[in-house]
């Protein structure tokens, strides 16, 4: 079985959550015998092809963007060429150069969308680019929404209800690096012992003028982990609210993101716009067993955390109620230690990488066997 992954952005050059969920697809998949491709643009040149934990990346340069749209004429003719070797196309929402990419590369292969995020921000160009887009999603064979949640709260999934499922996203945490003692401690020694943690690429959907309102004159500390376009700004409004108590110490390697997971008191995680799908860096909190804040938003953000069980869910862009939550987990050590073993255990039920590679495994072959609409019986969702 060979499959074809293409998407906008991936390992070496960029490193966002959607790039996580691919990355891990193609590892788990690969433990049971899929050989992956993944085919991405790249606007840092280098090398064309390389290797990476068993799958094969293809890079072809971006030549141009527009609204955040990368498009690249060498990889339509790549697509094509990879395509054909392939059993299975899995393409990877939203990208409407990737909706285009798949007529002129006359795809005939079966294929499928893992559908990440509706898109929430581009009004004006939705009127021009919605033909393509219901065009695209008619003609591929199946589509993923990545929680039950997703599914059933988006308006564009409804349209496709006879061929969508779900499968949520799922991490495997045996290749995340263990951290060395005297990188733990160098952390305890500059963030101290108890602390929020928020994980992400600093954006606008991420909310987090609302955790810098949360925080203000109170005694919370707090720990910013990444970088992004908002950052300066974001750094500005710290400054305005004169906060002492919030530490931003931009994009950090592996081995020091896991070693802040492992040390953190709990995860915040304010996104209050439909664009935050999932929320990868939330799942790793429950992955390390830190009680989780999160908001409402109808996405899987709430498929991982529930309410009163793993941590508290809030109402979008509220920053009295996420103080409040804050200080409920803060002033109730024993609370939020329970929260956070029992959103461990969720995430051993549901969300590792070996359940969500055994049910695309599942839809790979389904797709192989039909060549066209999949009619297909999942393994169930929840325990």
């Amino acid at each position: 079985m060979r499959v074809l992954h293409f998407c906008k952005t991936y390992y070496p050059d960029s490193w966002g959550g959607i790039e996580q969920v691919i990355r891990q697809i193609c590892v788990g998949t690969g433990r049971l015998g899929v050989t992956n491709d993944v085919l991405t643009l790249t606007r840092d040149g280098g090398p064309a092809q390389l290797e990476f934990e068993g799958h094969t990346v293809h890079r072809s340069p971006l030549n141009f963007e527009i609204a955040s749209n990368a498009m690249s004429l060498a990889a339509i003719r790549r697509l094509a060429q990879l395509a054909d070797k392939a059993d299975v196309v899995h393409y990877h929402f939203p990208w409407p150069f990737a909706d285009m990419a798949h007529f002129l590369a006359r795809i005939d292969k079966p294929t499928v969308v893992t559908y990440h995020s509706d898109i929430v921000r581009q009004k004006t160009l939705m009127k021009v680019y919605t033909p393509l887009k219901r065009r695209f999603l008619n003609s591929v064979s199946a589509i993923v929404a990545t929680s039950p949640n997703y599914l059933a709260s988006s308006p564009v999934l409804t349209r496709y209800k006879d061929k969508t499922c779900a499968i949520p996203i799922g991490l495997d945490k045996a290749i995340y690096p263990r951290p060395r003692a005297e990188i733990k401690e160098q952390w305890r020694q500059r963030v101290g012992d108890r602390f929020f943690l928020f994980v992400g690429v600093l954006r606008y959907y991420k909310g987090l003028h609302i955790l810098l309102d949360a925080v203000a004159n109170t005694e919370f500390p707090v720990v910013i982990v990444g970088a992004g376009p908002i950052e300066l700004e974001l750094k500005q409004h710290a400054q305005r609210l004169g906060l002492k108590n919030v530490m931003f110490v931009g994009a950090l390697d592996e081995e020091d993101k896991v070693a802040l997971l492992e040390l953190c008191y709990a995860l915040a995680f304010p996104s209050h716009l439909r664009s935050e799908a999932f929320g990868i860096s939330l799942l790793e909190g429950a992955m390390y067993g830190k009680p989780m804040i999160s908001s409402e938003i109808g996405t899987g953000t709430t498929y991982i955390n529930i309410d009163g069980d793993t941590g508290l869910v809030v109402p979008p862009s509220d920053s009295n109620a996420f103080r409040a939550a804050m200080r409920t987990l803060w002033d109730n050590p024993q609370l939020a230690a329970k929260m956070g073993q029992r959103a461990e255990r969720r995430y051993w039920e549901l969300f590792t990488a070996e359940r969500m590679a055994y049910n695309y495994m599942q839809l790979y072959r389904e797709l192989k066997k039909a060549a066209g609409v999949p009619q297909i019986i999942y393994p169930p969702l929840s325990p």
